[in-house]
């Protein structure tokens, strides 16, 4: 899709709220399209003009993509705007929400879906906003890149072709990818992440991305990266299965973070860590009452094999500060259930050791329309974590579980400034919401970027 400034009148966009229309077949519902045959006008409609915002601009722009998808129409026009949003918001609004809704995924699919509009031309008087566009556009195929990793199967996805994905993607772009093998990560110390890895076939890779092209000290972005979640011993349902191809999601977003911030060539030492490995089981297996050894030589109780994510985060987290002792450490999990209880699919649930850190995130999710909420890392609940037989147990119980779960990994980190956060509910949709459908969405690529963004020169 090509957007190109120029006062073309073809196919023009006029916007109407609801109930304001003079088309008695249209009633300016949010997202409601209407051609107009032989005037070559398009409606859309933008819903209750009392509730509209940049959010409802965007979804509604999205829904007359998704309309024109396999329409006869390839091209649509855009006037300045005259609704209540500032000049930017209008443009990078209409960009982000056209762009992603050629966003589908069909990659098993025999029939591929249609696509075709090719051209959007809006007022030249809004040349000044081209390179804000091509900005926007990059990081949105950072963000395309996640989404299409997270909704691969994990016949495809397991941690050798994740691993070449990234060097695939990142490489060319003035990332260095290095990427560990088995032998190799015990010999980083990587111990506990190790125990989850070893029941499964599919042997781990430690993929370490450096994109350090700036004066600051480093950032480190930590991305979940089980490829497949079978629960191990504390074996989920069926049921429960079906979706863990998705349990990557964070190794996803760190990794078309990365893209991003190298295709805009963003001024920044940024560096990027996924401990992948599937969680399976054979005879090999760690075992619930196990208690392993992590790399900073805290001892962890296995109280249950399925809260294994932050076993792998642990070391993780602990390398990237260790070894980088970075600005800021931030890291992404699809971590647990109980985030999707106090949030559902709408919020990113956040815990922080320092509250000046989790404000620049905040910051930077706010620039991306991406909605993140706090959690208390309250001291009372870090107990729910105390073992009898070891340093930690890894697993708090139901109470705070979304919380405990992120204390535990926040116990690696020693004391640099670090925001968790689970995306459980925010990575992959059962149901579809704002711009994106069913499935893998990428979220917080964009929020990562403008973070980085933030610390560039």
């Amino acid at each position: 899709m090509k957007f190109i400034f120029n006062d073309s009148k073809n196919n023009l966009v006029k916007f109407v709220f609801e109930n304001e229309s003079n088309n008695p077949f249209f009633d300016g519902s949010k997202g409601s399209v209407l051609p107009l045959v032989g005037e070559e006008t398009i409606l859309l409609g933008l819903g209750d003009k009392d509730k509209f915002c940049k959010e409802k601009f965007k979804e509604a722009v999205y829904k007359l993509g998704r309309f024109l998808a396999d329409k006869d129409i390839n091209e649509v026009s855009f006037e300045k705007s005259d609704l209540n949003l500032e000049e930017k918001d209008y443009v990078l609004g209409l960009v982000e929400a056209l762009q992603v809704s050629t966003y589908n995924f069909d990659h098993y699919k025999s029939q591929k879906c249609a696509n075709n509009l090719e051209s959007i031309n809006l007022p030249a008087s809004l040349k000044s906003y081209e390179n804000d566009v091509k900005e926007l556009l990059d990081t949105l195929f950072g963000q395309f890149l996640a989404r299409d990793l997270i909704n691969l199967r994990s016949n495809d996805i397991y941690p050798e072709t994740l691993a070449k994905y990234a060097n695939d993607e990142l490489s060319d772009l003035g990332v260095d990818v290095k990427i560990y093998e088995e032998e190799q990560i015990r010999d980083m110390g990587l111990t506990a992440y190790l125990e989850v890895a070893k029941g499964s076939a599919n042997k781990p890779r430690f993929i370490v991305m450096e994109y350090l092209h700036g004066d600051n000290k480093p950032l480190v972005y930590v991305g979940k990266g089980l490829t497949y979640d079978s629960g191990g011993y504390s074996i989920k349902t069926s049921e429960g299965m079906k979706t863990m191809n998705s349990d990557m999601g964070g190794s996803a977003t760190v990794i078309g973070a990365m893209k991003a911030i190298a295709k805009n060539k963003l001024k920044v030492n940024v560096v990027a860590l996924v401990a992948a490995c599937e969680n399976s089981i054979s005879g090999g297996s760690y075992k619930p009452g196990d208690v392993i050894k992590a790399r900073n030589g805290m001892t962890i109780e296995v109280d249950n094999t399925d809260a294994e994510g932050r076993i792998t985060l642990a070391d993780a987290v602990n390398y990237g500060v260790t070894e980088y002792k970075p600005e800021l450490i931030v890291d992404l999990a699809t971590l647990t259930g109980a985030v999707l209880v106090a949030l559902g699919e709408t919020y990113t649930g956040a815990v922080t050791n320092n509250q000046e850190a989790f404000e620049k995130v905040m910051e930077a999710s706010k620039e991306s329309d991406e909605k993140i909420w706090q959690l208390p890392n309250d001291d009372f609940l870090r107990t729910y974590n105390d073992s009898k037989v070891a340093d930690i147990k890894n697993s708090g119980g139901r109470y705070g579980g979304s919380i405990t779960a992120g204390q535990f990994v926040g116990a690696f980190v020693e004391d640099y400034p670090w925001v968790h956060l689970d995306i459980a509910g925010t990575a992959y949709l059962s149901k579809s919401q704002g711009l994106n459908e069913v499935g893998g969405t990428g979220v917080h690529v964009k929020t990562l970027y403008h973070l980085a963004k933030s610390y560039s020169k």
